[in-house]
């Protein structure tokens, strides 16, 4: 298993997203490939960082392409990367 960091940029269509927000945490609080998920802060550009453990990047593709606010089209940029964290207290639990 490899560890992925997505970053997401969302639209400006900010009322749509928070219709959705509640499918989409849900979605992603059903997955067993999530490490963690969070919004940046409010003074950030307007998006997220999540990161998956998973066998590949087709993988997390799948992930993201089934995120309801993919389907919504609330996400105007997605870059995913694979992410190999060496130091820090939750390195080991992260890259297992």
């Amino acid at each position: 298993m490899s560890t992925y960091a997505v970053i997401y940029t969302y639209t400006d269509d900010t009322d749509r997203r928070m219709a959705v927000r509640p499918e989409h945490r849900d979605y992603l609080a059903g997955l067993p490939e999530l490490v963690v998920a969070g919004a940046w802060a409010p003074e950030e550009p307007v998006g997220g960082l999540l990161v998956f453990r998973a066998a590949d990047k087709a993988d997390v593709q799948a992930i993201v392409d089934a995120d309801p606010y993919s389907k919504a089209g609330v996400v105007a940029d997605v870059q995913i990367r694979e992410w190999v964290p060496p130091l820090g207290p939750a390195a080991a639990a992260i890259t297992g």
